[in-house]
């Protein structure tokens, strides 16, 4: 029954474009991970790389918010999970969700408010008005400076910023939320239970 629960609610988004140049070329894609990627637990060294392209306002990642915390856990030390911004044009305020977690992000704050953002998805998510107000709230009571907030959340940069996740992930062939990779190589979930026996397989050098 998990694997249908995820199946219909994972959130679809745009398709990938074409990768083609006009000479016929194959543009390599961009790297999973790059130097202003997002890192919430570096492994060091020999650690197994997991990335997770996400949209705050996306039920399927939602739900699996406490299984990765629950990895993440287990893990540490293990692991380096990275996250990268992926908010669908088809949620309302996903995009205002990443913004304020990438304001949060400039303050090295990010973790506190991608925590925020899952833990009340329920208050805001479905919501077809501004919830900015909210996630400002949010800013305020994890002990952000705020007008370094505000700052961020009005400077086009922090949205090019969001942007760049997202048109990283469309030409890595994301196309729905979450979508997770492994060392590099996109995870096709089936079951909940999935991602872990990935994670699993990868730490015990299985994969």
């Amino acid at each position: 029954m998990a694997a249908i629960i995820y199946v219909v609610i994972n959130s679809q988004g745009p398709t990938a474009p074409s990768a083609e140049v006009p000479d016929g070329q194959t543009v390599p894609p961009p790297a999973v991970v790059d130097a202003s990627s997002h890192i919430l637990d570096d492994g060091g060294e020999g650690a197994v790389e997991v990335v997770e392209f996400l949209d705050f306002e996306c039920e399927a990642c939602g739900m699996f918010y406490p299984i990765v915390e629950d990895l993440r856990e287990r893990f540490a030390g293990e692991i380096t999970y990275v996250v990268r911004y992926f908010p669908l044009p088809g949620h309302f305020n996903s995009q205002n969700a990443a913004l304020a977690a990438e304001a949060a992000a400039q303050q090295d704050r990010l973790e506190e408010m991608y925590g925020r953002l899952f833990e009340t998805q329920a208050e805001w998510g479905e919501a077809q008005e501004s919830r900015a107000d909210l996630f400002r709230g949010f800013a305020e009571e994890i002990g952000l400076d705020m007008a370094a907030y505000d700052t961020a959340i009005a400077d086009p940069a922090t949205l090019e910023r969001v942007e760049f996740d997202f048109n990283a992930g469309q030409e890595l062939g994301v196309n729905s939320t979450p979508t997770f990779f492994l060392e590099g190589e996109q995870l096709n979930l089936q079951q909940l239970d999935d991602l872990e026996n990935a994670i699993e397989a990868a730490v015990n050098g299985d994969r």
